[in-house]
């Protein structure tokens, strides 16, 4: 198999360090593998297999040879550095929100667009965490019954925000545990022992960013600009993991059974739904995993046409960095590059 010089931007943060291991646990064909983030992670040397590879300083390369390259530097590294490395000859799949609904950026999840990659003009785009769990358990359903309407209320992780809000939420629950006084600094209130429905800022219309993102983010990804979603985002004290509660108005009617019979043969899914026995998707069962989990699948009781259901997925891995090595792997197995 032919190997390819792949670069990693923001490689010292959680995502991008998620990258370069999921790049390794699923033997990914890298040729010659450089690691970019800003001058103050320069120098550091990041162990890979039998050797180190020391952290280029992005400011201060040269981007030249690199043929794949995925983003997780933020929006202000890929505004200023992604298309420099697609004029450098480079394919980039960015996980910033930068790109995510410029119309000539396909945003992908493999297991529910993947055409849409041959559509790049250098840039492919990785969604929103909470995005890509949802939709990638929303694709069955859709294909088997159509969908008018979707309602979501998320419980994130602190991960999601970086390895500041994992300390703080960590020293928080030492001090509430200790009964002492906590002090927020990554978010606006106390977060360990505790959840706020604030992420992202709030708009004008009074839904946060992270809300409108799973909005039009998940009609851009379905190909269908008529389907009627409302998101409530809410971080929550929990380390990896990401939770959504998601209920789910169909064209036509499904039962129970038939949406867990469609989920079980779904790429991606796992179905975990045994609630009598206790057996049900949560936040731990998905750490350092690749499925989506979905579970309490039920019909909505208030409605001929409803489906409720919980989908859990790691935030870090499916909501980031596996989805976006899996996009790189389409690119390669489509024969683009």
């Amino acid at each position: 198999m032919k190997k390819y010089n792949t670069a990693i931007v923001g490689a010292t943060g959680l995502v991008g360090g998620e990258m370069l291991k999921v790049l390794l646990q699923r033997d990914f064909p890298v040729n010659n593998l450089r690691l970019f983030a800003t001058s103050r992670s320069a120098g550091r040397k990041i162990p890979v297999r039998d050797k180190k590879i020391v952290v280029e300083d992005i400011e201060k390369s040269d981007f030249a040879g690199v043929e794949l390259a995925l983003f997780a530097g933020g929006d202000i590294a890929s505004e200023k550095y992604a298309y420099k490395f697609v004029e450098a000859g480079a394919i980039v799949v960015d996980n910033s929100k930068t790109f995510r609904m410029d119309p000539d950026v396909p945003l992908v999840v493999p297991e529910v667009n993947p055409e849409d990659i041959k559509l790049h003009k250098g840039i492919i785009a990785n969604p929103n965490c909470s995005t890509i769990q949802m939709v990638v358990a929303l694709k069955p359903v859709y294909d088997e019954a159509g969908i008018e309407r979707v309602v979501v209320a998320t419980y994130q992780a602190v991960s999601g925000t970086g390895k500041a809000a994992v300390r703080e939420v960590n020293k928080q629950t030492r001090e509430v545990l200790d009964g002492k006084d906590t002090n927020a600094e990554v978010y606006p209130h106390q977060i360990g022992f505790n959840l706020l429905p604030h992420i992202g800022s709030f708009t004008e219309n009074g839904y946060s960013t992270e809300e409108l993102k799973m909005v039009y983010e998940t009609r851009k990804i379905m190909g269908d600009d008529s389907l009627r979603i409302t998101a409530t985002t809410v971080r929550v004290p929990v380390l990896i993991g990401h939770a959504e509660s998601v209920n789910i108005e169909t064209k036509k009617k499904i039962t129970a059974d038939r949406v867990r019979e469609i989920l079980k043969d779904a790429p991606g899914v796992t179905v975990c739904d045994d609630p009598f026995n206790n057996i049900y998707p949560y936040p731990a069962m998905s750490a350092h995993k690749d499925a989506v989990y979905v579970g309490r699948i039920r019909e909505d009781i208030s409605t001929d046409r409803g489906i409720e259901m919980f989908v859990v997925s790691d935030n870090l891995r499916k909501g980031a960095a596996l989805n976006a090595v899996q996009i790189l792997e389409e690119v390669i197995r489509m024969g683009i590059i």
